[in-house]
């Protein structure tokens, strides 16, 4: 059975320019190797964009007067990827997988009293094993002022509130798109069992995102004789290298776990694959002997070979309805 897979990241202001550049393929090198260029141009967008994302944040937040302070750690847009497996794409066809993506586009843009308004980009991803949708947009909350008065607001925060807000989009995304006819089961959130690990880092690649995002501004070289700004920059290059050091062994943990699983099962499949084998040359055996059975009682008893089974198999029915009564 397929999964209705919806997965959140959210995004500071110095982050959006690494994931414009992969939804948008704007790059000319990817480190995914999934990514297959040719099939590039099979990508389209329910909701295309014609400039950046961090020019689109501030063109939105001037045109709709949007309030909230918004710090360098601050989350200013968010961004879901929603997905299923490889095979429910296949088996629905191109016309139920555009239907599909359309229909998540609906969810997501009233999700929360959002808007469209608020979503910034929408884009269908073809070009990689598994046919996926990125949709980026402000985290915009529709609440009150001090004084009462109506106000849009970038709220990551609220429009996240509580621990089980990713349980409750995964309720509500499972309720709205089976509603809408497709046979899919609920994803789960705590363990990605339904979809594996490998295949799930090749379309978020959030891992190597995050990695690629903490590296980046390290590869400007600082030129001074400061002691002082060397000792700070210093400082800088080791807590990244620690934090760096940490998702490494996080994902380490994961592959060596997901490698550890798919052995054993493998090493079960092939246990069973050579019971099977023995138990096919058994029966076989088996048949041999039986017939060769009949074969010998019919010339003892000079009796016929075909009469001798039919006896044997209304005496075997008769035992059988005789335990069943």
């Amino acid at each position: 059975m397929s999964y209705a897979i919806i997965r959140n990241e959210n995004y500071k202001m110095g982050q959006l320019g690494l994931i414009y550049r992969h939804n948008e393929r704007k790059n000319t090198n990817y480190s995914n190797k999934d990514i297959n260029k040719q099939n590039s141009i099979k990508n389209y967008s329910i909701k295309s964009i014609n400039t950046s994302y961090q020019k689109a944040f501030k063109n939105l937040k001037e045109q709709y007067n949007l309030k909230g302070q918004i710090k360098k750690v601050s989350n200013v847009m968010c961004e879901l990827i929603i997905t299923s497996d490889k095979n429910f794409f296949e088996s629905i066809g191109e016309f139920e997988t555009k239907r599909y993506f359309e229909t998540a586009y609906k969810f997501v843009a009233n999700y929360n009293n959002l808007g469209e308004e608020f979503i910034v980009s929408a884009k269908v991803h073809l070009d990689e094993s598994t046919p996926h949708l990125h949709i980026v947009f402000i985290p915009v909350v529709h609440t009150t002022d001090k004084k009462g008065k109506p106000i849009n607001k970038i709220a990551c925060s609220e429009f996240w509130k509580g621990r089980e807000s990713y349980n409750i989009l995964q309720d509500r995304f499972y309720k709205y798109i089976t509603a809408s006819g497709f046979n899919l089961e609920r994803g789960n959130t705590k363990e990605n069992e339904h979809i594996p690990i490998k295949q799930l880092k090749k379309i978020t690649s959030y891992e190597v995102q995050e990695m690629f995002k903490e590296t980046n501004h390290l590869e400007k070289e600082t030129i001074t004789n400061d002691i002082e700004t060397i000792r700070k920059d210093y400082k800088k290059v080791i807590h990244k290298f620690n934090t760096l050091a940490n998702r490494y062994t996080r994902v380490k943990n994961i592959v060596e776990e997901t490698i550890y699983k798919a052995e054993n099962i493998q090493n079960k499949n092939s246990q069973l694959e050579r019971e099977n084998r023995f138990l096919k040359n058994e029966i076989v055996q088996l048949k041999n002997y039986i017939d060769k059975t009949f074969d010998y009682v019919s010339i003892l008893f000079n009796f016929s070979k075909d009469r001798l089974k039919k006896l044997v198999h209304t005496f075997i029915n008769s035992l059988d309805n005789n335990k069943n009564k």
